[in-house]
């Protein structure tokens, strides 16, 4: 099971040193993967006082692109995972050549994932519908898959037309691979037709059991097999004491999880030390699960 640090989105500031010094220390104690979460635009609680959201106005939040084209240049090896892009709320032509610009600098190092995301007051400000977002997302992964395939396309979709163009650079990979988040019925079969990987976002319990099977027989009736399909986890330390660490990993990897996240944010920790501190113990911890 490879395992990712979760960057501190929220919580780790703008002076772009201490961004560079967290992603070469991650790097540095054997961490495969940093994972970023993505929004473009907070929604202001004055005018909503009734706001159930997650996030505001008031929560920092770096582009995940433009942030990943200067971790690129600070680390060497380190995958780099958006988790995730909120896909329909942006343009999809757009995505593909920031997502290949990123694999290009980075030396083949992007792994994408996409969701469709919950919050209306940014699809509104970004000139997207919500409401048919879960629609347009097969036809966005479509249409990112084919422009990243060759220099030049022909595409005509629902919600799309190219004609005879395309983008260049192409990425290293040729074909990044594209995982989908979110644990509706929908989106388990999206991701078992199409998707690379999946992200659940629950802890190794019945619920994660009863969907981890769900998903197994909807990949096997699209005709593929199960480890074409991998699984990344996430461990919120926030929810799991540090005594529980080892079994909450060891758990998800009996269920099929490939990858574990690990996220450091709201645990009260006021520097960046506390957040690198904190995973260089989730790291000793899990050595023996992880290796």
């Amino acid at each position: 099971m490879r395992l990712g640090a979760i960057f501190p989105q929220t919580e780790i500031g703008d002076d772009p040193a201490a961004v560079r010094d967290y992603a070469e220390a991650v790097e540095a104690m054997g961490y495969q993967h940093i994972l970023t979460y993505d929004h473009v635009l907070g929604a202001s609680t004055a005018s909503r006082p009734g706001w159930s959201g997650p996030y505001s106005s008031e929560t920092p939040f770096h582009e995940i692109f433009v942030l990943f084209g200067y971790l690129a240049a600070v680390t060497r090896r380190v995958e780099l995972v958006t988790g995730v892009v909120i896909l329909p709320q942006r343009q999809t032509a757009l995505v593909a050549k920031q997502a290949a610009a990123v694999d290009v600098l980075s030396g083949g190092r992007l792994r994408l994932g996409v969701g469709v995301g919950w919050n209306a007051v940014e699809y509104q400000a970004l000139g997207e519908d919500f409401g048919n977002r879960g629609a347009r997302i097969e036809e966005q992964i479509a249409l990112l898959r084919a422009l990243w395939g060759e220099s030049a396309i022909t595409f005509q979709g629902r919600w799309h037309t190219v004609e005879d163009a395309g983008i260049n650079p192409l990425p290293a990979q040729r074909r990044i691979p594209i995982w989908i988040g979110g644990a509706a019925d929908v989106v388990l079969r999206r991701v078992a037709r199409i998707g690379d990987g999946w992200f659940p976002q629950m802890p190794p319990n019945d619920q994660a059991r009863a969907l981890m099977e769900a998903l197994h027989g909807y990949i096997r009736e699209a005709g593929r097999e199960e480890s074409a399909v991998g699984i990344e986890a996430r461990l919120t330390l926030t929810r799991t004491a540090e005594p529980g660490w080892q079994q909450y990993a060891a758990d998800w990897q009996a269920l099929g999880a490939t990858h574990l996240g690990i996220n450091t944010m709201g645990m009260g920790f006021q520097s960046l030390d506390q957040h690198l501190d904190a995973l260089r113990r989730v790291r000793e911890t899990l050595v023996t699960v992880t290796s």
